[in-house]
C-alpha cells in the first residue's frame, strides 16, 4: 500500500477544492447549526495561538474522502444535493 503524502489546505484552498462558501463551512463544523455535518474534515490548528481567528487548516485526504461519500450520497439521495444548494 502507497502512503499519501500529507498536505494540509488553508481555508482558501479548501473553499476552492468543495465549492463552498465560509459561512457554509462554518455551518457545517457548527453543532448548533441545521446544516452541521458531524463527518465534515475537522481543522488543524496551524499556531500555538488559541484566539479567533488563529490559522487552521485541513487535511486534503480527508476532505478527499469527505468529497467522495458527499457525491456518492448525494446521487443515491437527490433531494439532498437541492438541500445542500440552497444551504450554501
Amino acid at each position: 500500500m502507497s502512503e499519501r503524502p500529507l498536505r494540509i489546505l488553508r481555508r482558501r484552498d479548501l473553499k476552492t477544492k468543495i465549492g463552498l462558501s465560509d459561512s457554509s463551512i462554518d455551518r457545517r463544523l457548527d453543532p448548533r447549526s441545521p446544516q452541521y455535518d458531524p463527518t465534515f474534515p475537522k481543522p488543524i490548528p496551524l499556531s500555538a495561538s488559541a484566539r479567533p481567528g488563529a490559522p487552521v487548516g485541513f487535511v486534503e485526504h480527508e476532505v478527499d474522502e469527505w468529497l467522495s461519500k458527499y457525491i456518492e450520497r448525494s446521487r443515491a439521495d437527490p433531494t439532498l444535493a437541492r438541500a445542500t444548494a440552497v444551504a450554501a
